[in-house]
């Protein structure tokens, strides 16, 4: 019932919010007599924050049409490779007519960007993507918003997620030899399961895997997120925040965890900073401050924008992640794609480089978190193993903004190099502005941080902590 409730409410503010938007467009004409007085722009500045405010946000576009790789400027055209019923792989191919570029363009590692899979969409990643395209061939997973999945589709589960990343991998493995494969926040414990379950058969596995703030074992340093987990019992959340899709969607009928849910919890988790944002925006708009203003709207078009998740997936997520903890006491069974129930073993990864990163000031993924995945990939070789904590990051820090492209990306990108084993030439890693420092993966982790970094481009001190692997001999 709450979901037709609100999707009544929002059809009805629709023509409100509408024509608030016009309003604004009319009070800020140059045409308009009374266009250039203070008065106009006061009451221009408020339609438009109330047409913010109201307006329905759809699924935004990646936007990445080019990229510069030297002094070349390379073309993107993004396609689908795989459509799966609940997710697209989507492939961005670059193009040029330099030779020389091209050739250097081929013989570039290959990249699976997992994205998350808990109310936003992929496009969050954009800055993740964009910069990795200097360097990698990126292909990352683009989920569907559930409710424009048809009942027909069948049902979606944790399970299925690992066999979509399992599937997803064998696709490019056949199609490049190998590949890398990087996951951000959520998809870090399905990710690590898919790759146990690849070693446990004998699969070839990634030459090497990236985890970056995810809930590797939640217990650690414990945020908001993974105490409302562990407060509320499995029924509170089965009966609290579970709603069949309204009749005006192809998915009608579907069980799923609203995206307006979830929105409602990200905006309760810092009130006060949204409602500075907005009216900072009013503010600038007043002033005809277009950069910040522009900015304002980039962020909030991607944060409003949130997707439904199937119930069984957000359910059983909630179950093995944050209250079982299956992965780290080894009780977690994935039913693979012939309904077979296997034990999903990390120990049994030992051909596959792992890189780990964590936010010094990670709200959401805390402090050691994610390097708790060292101590169950127990067979890989120390040698293949690193560990990178950003200080003064927060959770969207480490994978968008200035840290994520002057800290963290350098020491990704030179990670994959150093494990990469196609055989081809190895590129010379891009230049950090950032200073690091080098140590092996630790044992202890560092302290949690309650601070959050809302704005990834934030001014903050910038210290990386990392150890460097040596290149495999070919």
């Amino acid at each position: 019932m709450l979901y037709q409730i609100y999707e009544t409410q929002r059809s009805v503010m629709e023509p409100f919010a509408d024509l608030a938007h016009t309003a604004a467009k009319m009070y800020s004409n140059p045409l308009n007599p009374f266009g250039q007085s203070q008065l106009a722009h006061r009451v221009s500045a408020g339609y438009e924050l109330m047409h913010r405010l109201g307006k329905d946000y759809v699924k935004p576009e990646f936007g990445i049409h080019t990229v510069q790789v030297g002094k070349v400027d390379i073309a993107i055209h993004e396609r689908i490779e795989i459509d799966k019923p609940f997710c697209e792989l989507r492939r961005f191919k670059r193009f040029t007519d330099d030779a020389a570029t091209l050739t250097g363009l081929k013989g570039q590692p290959t990249v699976l960007i997992v994205a998350p899979l808990s109310g936003h969409y992929a496009t969050l990643l954009r800055d993740t993507v964009k910069t990795m395209l200097k360097d990698h061939k990126v292909y990352i997973t683009d989920w569907k918003n559930a409710r424009l999945v048809p009942l027909t589709e069948g049902e979606f589960h944790l399970d299925d997620y690992v066999n979509y990343v399992q599937e997803f991998i064998r696709h490019l493995q056949g199609k490049y030899g190998n590949c890398h494969v990087i996951s951000v926040c959520q998809p870090t414990v399905p990710v690590l399961a898919a790759v146990s379950l690849m070693a446990s058969r004998g699969e070839t596995t990634p030459l090497t895997m990236t985890m970056m703030g995810g809930p590797i074992d939640a217990r650690k340093s414990p945020t908001s997120v993974n105490n409302l987990a562990t407060n509320k019992s499995f029924e509170w959340f089965e009966n609290n925040v579970i709603y069949k899709v309204p009749g005006n969607f192809p998915g009608a009928g579907r069980r799923v965890y609203p995206g307006f849910l979830q929105h409602t919890g990200f905006v309760a988790m810092n009130p006060d900073r949204h409602a500075t944002s907005h009216y900072d925006y009013f503010k600038d708009l007043i002033k005809g401050d277009d950069a910040s203003t522009e900015a304002h709207r980039k962020f909030y078009d991607e944060y409003n924008a949130v997707l439904d998740m199937d119930a069984d997936y957000y359910l059983e997520t909630i179950k093995t992640v944050f209250q079982d903890y299956s992965l780290v006491h080894g009780t977690w069974n994935v039913k693979n794609a012939q309904g077979k129930n296997e034990l999903v073993r990390p120990q049994d990864i030992s051909t596959t480089a792992m890189l780990t990163v964590e936010g010094e000031l990670d709200d959401i993924s805390g402090s050691g978190q994610t390097a708790a995945a060292h101590g169950l990939c127990s067979n890989i070789k120390p040698a293949n193993r690193q560990h990178l904590e950003v200080v003064g990051a927060g959770h969207y820090g480490i994978f968008s903004g200035r840290r994520w492209r002057e800290t963290v990306y350098p020491a990704v990108v030179k990670f994959i190099l150093a494990h990469n084993d196609l055989g081809t030439k190895k590129k010379a890693a891009p230049k950090t502005t950032a200073k690091t420092a080098v140590k092996a993966a630790p044992k202890a982790t560092p302290k949690a941080a309650s601070k959050s970094d809302a704005k990834p481009t934030a001014k903050r001190a910038v210290k990386a902590v990392a150890k460097k692997a040596p290149a495999r001999k070919k």
